[in-house]
């Protein structure tokens, strides 16, 4: 059963303690309680340049990504967010 799949099958309103279902499912408590983030097609295709970058140009600090996204891309963005 994929981790997807076990992440449904917790019940908040079950009489085991939430802690419980997540060790028994084997399932981190933290995604339990957290709600998943779900990324628009833009941000991943930041995220794709970003990471062709840094594997071809592994030294690069976040300001120097920043510039080739810039000039290679025409993309504007900031160190810390899109």
């Amino acid at each position: 059963m994929s981790l997807a799949e076990r992440q449904t099958k917790l019940d908040r309103c079950h009489a085991l303690p939430l802690s419980r279902q997540c060790k028994v499912l084997a399932v981190s408590r933290s995604s339990a309680y957290r709600p998943s983030v779900v990324v628009n097609d833009t941000d991943m295709d930041l995220i794709r340049k970003l990471d062709a970058l840094h594997l071809r140009h592994p030294f690069k600090d976040s300001r120097r990504l920043r510039a080739d996204i810039w000039d290679d891309y025409g993309l504007r963005v900031n160190r810390k967010c899109a």
